[in-house]
């Protein structure tokens, strides 16, 4: 069986005494491709190295993640614009909204989003969208801009029903990660209603890690386990999530 994991940190500081490892793991596990979503301006180096050392599996998308808006955030973007357009990335991300950690500057974090959104549709590139207590507001957005160039992830979808349909509607992916398999995820009423056709699989290691190594680090090794738990909760074969939802992940990505 062959996976992807849609969104990886990997290149982060919590896996440099052992990448080498981590990358070995992933491959023994099936993972044929680590797709890593920038963060800020710091981190693009540290993508572009990850990219250039693994080539045979780590692809770099670059963008602004909105909890590293702040009032520098024109400055930050014309940086990440200029590598978006200068290099070979397969996506714009991480972007978004997140009204968990910080309310105060959501203005300039719409304003942030809606640049890269269209970043995106002008390079005919996918989105990594984040939206941490703000899908409802990310997802009015999308809709005023949607012209049918619009493309992308839901990344680590916490929304409703409703709201899954809504993505769905705008052509857009679901992405599901080691959330899936926590006791009060909702996640299963979301792949009972909508089945595999809009989902996609992701770790956002080193976070969320899934059941039975919760509370532990995260890697991309243990995207089986999120589709074994999918598997489950629908009734198919384990072999049914890696193609589709691998699938998927090249059809979005273009891989």
């Amino acid at each position: 069986m062959n996976w992807i994991d849609t969104h990886t940190h990997l290149y982060l500081e919590e896996f440099k005494l052992d990448l080498d490892q981590i990358i070995q793991r992933a491959k023994e596990n099936g993972l044929v491709n680590v797709l890593l979503p920038n963060i800020d301006v710091n981190t693009i180096p540290e993508v572009d190295g990850m990219c250039q050392d693994y080539p045979e599996i780590a692809r770099g998308m670059m963008g602004l993640h909105p909890c590293s808006v702040n009032e520098n955030y024109q400055h930050d973007l014309e940086i990440i614009g200029k590598k978006l357009y200068s290099n070979t990335y397969i996506g714009v991300g991480e972007v978004g909204l997140d009204l968990y950690w910080d309310k105060t500057n959501f203005e300039i974090q719409k304003k942030a989003f809606i640049t890269q959104i269209n970043w995106a549709k002008e390079l005919k590139l996918p989105l990594s969208i984040h939206t941490r207590e703000a899908t409802t507001e990310a997802l009015q957005i999308i809709e005023a801009l949607q012209d049918g160039n619009i493309m992308g992830v839901f990344h680590c979808f916490g929304g409703s029903v409703e709201e899954a349909r809504r993505v769905s509607d705008l052509g857009m992916y679901l992405g599901l990660g080691g959330v899936t398999t926590y006791k009060k995820s909702n996640l299963p009423d979301i792949l009972n209603q909508f089945g595999l056709d809009r989902i996609v699989l992701e770790t956002d290691a080193p976070y969320l890690t899934p059941v039975p190594h919760r509370g532990k680090r995260n890697e991309s090794a243990y995207i089986p386990i999120i589709g074994a738990r999918i598997a489950e909760i629908l009734s198919v074969d384990i072999r049914e999530v890696s193609l589709i939802t691998t699938k998927n992940a090249k059809v979005v990505f273009k891989l």
